[in-house]
């Protein structure tokens, strides 16, 4: 086969790619709750890298003379009963919360993709012990069980990135494993192994690149989960350790304070909740716009509703 036939034959391949890419950046872009979250992540990115420059005031710095001052130009979310600055502290909590999302995320992800690839490709007594693994963490609470990982290992931020990461292992995993399991009879599939491709090479080049869809999607939603249990693990005084500004240890410190200055709860509350719901958002706008039959779904809706 010359080289002339080869690229007249992927040429149309590169061009529905190219295609399929364009359509599916149209598809997100028409969702307008996931372009309200994807400009809240994208803010909040911005906010967490910046945070030295744009905080007014230094996070940790205490002045004891401004403690519990309400609101101001001077500081406009207000101070702490030991005079540092909230809105210093928002923003470089940011930083924390966004930390623990991704990387408590990529940590799950790179123990939970292989072992759903290898227990949905090769099934059998191997499908069966690591799915019930999965399942066995899926039996506790998630919080519970990061409380308990925390309480074992020792309050810190590192070991609250491990908590989380263990307890959303079995998403990954379900996820992957699922995916593989109606993959692994398809054709192409079938024909590689007939071309004498090792089971290896067809996981990681035919399989595992059919997964991503579904895998992206559930990192999106895992990043909210985990910026709300790490903020519930830092209330609880098990998560990041003072000084160092983090949205849950605010609101913690913050609920002795609820009456006489509620804006010290109020402001990492809201910063919570946005980041959380934007995730969210985010993450059902990449679904939808990768799963044909969500938006057909959708549509019916819409034209009944009308």
């Amino acid at each position: 086969m010359s080289d002339q036939t080869i690229a007249l034959r992927l040429a149309p391949a590169s061009r529905d790619h190219r295609r399929g890419r364009l359509d599916f950046l149209q598809r997100l872009a028409r969702n307008r709750l996931a372009l309200v979250g994807a400009i809240i992540v994208v803010l909040f990115v911005v906010m967490s890298i910046f945070a030295p420059w744009l905080a007014p005031h230094d996070p940790n710095r205490q002045i004891a003379a401004d403690a519990l001052q309400s609101p101001s130009l001077r500081y406009p979310f207000g101070t702490d009963n030991v005079g540092r600055d909230s809105l210093s502290r928002v923003i470089f909590g940011a930083r924390v919360s966004l930390f623990v999302g991704l990387t408590s995320m990529t940590l799950a992800a790179i123990v939970g993709v292989p072992l759903g690839l290898v227990a949905g490709y090769y099934g059998g007594w191997l499908d069966s012990l690591a799915m019930r693994a999965m399942d066995t963490l899926l039996a506790f609470p998630a919080l519970l069980l990061a409380i308990f990982i925390v309480a074992v290992l020792g309050p810190s931020l590192n070991n609250a990135i491990l908590a989380v990461g263990i307890i959303y292992i079995p998403a990954f995993a379900r996820v992957t494993r699922a995916n593989v399991l109606s993959l692994r009879e398809k054709e192409f599939v079938e024909a590689e192994r007939c071309l004498g491709a090792s089971d290896r090479r067809v996981m990681a080049r035919t399989v595992l690149p059919n997964c991503l869809s579904p895998l992206v999607v559930q990192f999106s939603l895992g990043v909210g989960f985990a910026m709300l249990v790490e903020a519930g693990l830092s209330f609880l005084g098990l998560g990041v350790q003072p000084p160092t500004p983090a949205w849950g240890q605010m609101v913690g410190l913050a609920r002795n304070y609820i009456t006489l200055a509620p804006w010290l709860i109020t402001f990492p509350g809201v910063a919570i909740f946005l980041a959380v719901l934007a995730f969210n958002f985010l993450g059902d706008g990449l679904r939808e716009a990768t799963d044909p039959r969500l938006r057909g779904r959708r549509l019916a809706a819409g034209k009944g509703s009308a």
